[in-house]
């Protein structure tokens, strides 16, 4: 359900994806907190969905950029642009978002070892502007995919894929229907 308590982000003059952009800039290229701050109003609040990480007023929030975020991605982190739709008052942002696991990451991988294994993940970002800063933010990402390509989620019989979902995005002819090969092989040669 919408948010209708928040007021448009339609400032004069404020550039919402350059204010993105400096925001995914300050936390992934030159990693200062201050800075990444700097681009929200005064109570922010982020959610990483599928770990609930994140935070929720300028403390909160500026404690989990601080300590769990923005120095704990490692230093080979990617986010590759894939599609934008840009809104009044948000942007929905689908990137490729690529590491090596050589550390502990918090908001992704909470309590996991690294484990040295290459990840790719499609991931989602759902931009709420206000004041002509930004308001919030939703990721998403497929946890499954995540855990299946650092080993420790087996895909044998499960619904599930690891880089090959990532790699799908970016890949259109990239074969479909492979976790339910059983399933698709039944409607072979019925009447469409």
């Amino acid at each position: 359900m919408p948010d209708s308590t928040l007021p448009d982000a339609g400032v004069p003059g404020v550039d919402l994806v350059a204010l993105w952009e400096e925001h995914t800039r300050s936390e992934f290229e030159t990693r200062d907190v201050d800075a990444t701050m700097a681009t929200t109003v005064a109570e922010p609040y982020v959610n990483h969905v599928p770990t609930l990480a994140g935070g929720v007023g300028h403390n909160d929030l500026k404690r989990f950029y601080k300590y769990h975020f923005i120095g704990g991605n490692p230093p080979d982190t990617t986010l590759a642009p894939i599609s934008r739709t840009v809104g009044v008052d948000q942007i929905v942002d689908e990137m490729l978002f690529s590491f090596t696991h050589t550390s502990v990451i918090d908001w992704m991988l909470p309590g996991i070892a690294p484990t040295g294994r290459r990840v790719e993940v499609a991931l989602v970002a759902i931009v709420k502007f206000r004041d002509g800063k930004l308001a919030h933010e939703h990721i998403y990402w497929d946890q499954a995919s995540v855990l299946v390509q650092i080993g420790l989620l087996d895909p044998a019989g499960l619904p599930v894929a690891g880089v090959e979902s990532a790699r799908k995005v970016i890949d259109k002819t990239l074969p479909s229907n492979g976790l339910m090969h059983t399933a698709w092989k039944t409607s072979q040669g019925r009447p469409i």
